[in-house]
């Protein structure tokens, strides 16, 4: 009989694509993975691995049981979320990736008062970028990931996620004190053409919204720096290198030499949490959802 760790070593592989990533996602040697597919093989009688390269590659009996094993897998996890259900007690251990500005903003307070209200329950905080968070949640390493979208650039979840609306955060204009406008009250994108811009890094989501909202404004961006951090950004607006669009959720103090406007007409993005569909049913990841409800509120 197939055992269930020799499927979801073989997902592993599929889902990382060589032996070695696997062997590190699933805490295994290298060897041990080899091992196992090697077992898999044997109970199976087809080859699951063909070299490729250097490396190896999936056989075509390997990713027909790929596809079994990622609905085993899911099931599993369902059964293991209904007993966690049944027990209806709020412990164990749940993992969340957050990006930046939500790390300062939101998760300081909440993981006090998770800890305060459900001493048996251990939150893991994981810092990190929303184009990563989302296949990792998917593939099943995160227990819920904070991510944001634009109403003009809306984001689509992948099939297997569900997505809960938390709050929704202005973006303000930042500018060089002594920037014309630096007065204003509220000033439009669109009385900006020609300056230089401060953005986010190249290829990310909020580098491509920039650009994406600053045309549908009539101003084709001219994108001076990029910098993936809000307080390096800030930095260089106050030298006098650009204007940038910064949220005001978890934003770093504004240093001397940068005045704050409001964009008109308001730019606001939206933030989200996401989880596996059917595992909100565990204890643990609902009383983390209820915390993360509450604290967005406030945030």
């Amino acid at each position: 009989m197939m055992s269930l760790e020799w499927l979801r070593t073989l997902h592993a592989v599929a889902t990382y694509g060589s032996v070695t990533a696997a062997a590190d996602t699933l805490h295994l040697t290298a060897s041990a993975v080899s091992q196992q597919l090697a077992k898999l093989e044997r109970e199976t009688g087809h080859t699951l691995l063909e070299p490729n390269g250097r490396g190896v590659r999936l056989t075509g009996a390997a990713q027909l049981l790929v596809e079994h094993a990622g609905r085993i897998l899911s099931l599993v996890e369902e059964a293991q979320a209904d007993l966690e259900a049944h027990r209806d007690q709020v412990i164990g251990h749940v993992t969340i990736a957050v990006f930046a500005t939500a790390a300062r903003g939101i998760m300081p307070q909440l993981l006090r008062a998770a800890r305060e209200r459900y001493p048996r329950l251990r939150v893991e905080l994981l810092e990190i970028d929303m184009d990563d968070s989302l296949p990792l949640l998917a593939r099943g390493d995160l227990d819920a990931a904070l991510y944001c979208d634009w109403v003009n650039s809306p984001l689509a979840l992948a099939d297997g996620l569900s997505g809960e609306h938390l709050l929704d955060d202005p973006i303000d204009l930042v500018l060089p004190a002594d920037h014309p406008m630096a007065g204003h009250a509220q000033v439009s994108l669109a009385e900006l053409a020609g300056a230089d811009w401060i953005a986010w890094t190249k290829g990310s989501i909020c580098y491509d919204w920039l650009r994406q909202t600053l045309r549908g404004e009539g101003v084709e961006p001219r994108i001076a720096h990029t910098a993936e951090e809000h307080q390096t950004q800030l930095a260089l607006v106050a030298a006098g290198l650009g204007a940038a669009v910064i949220p005001r959720m978890g934003r770093d103090p504004v240093p001397n030499g940068v005045r704050v406007v409001a964009v008109a007409p308001t730019l606001r993005r939206r933030c989200y949490v996401a989880w596996r569909t059917g595992t909100e049913r565990r204890p643990a990841l609902r009383g983390l959802l209820d915390l993360l409800r509450t604290h967005a509120r406030t945030a």
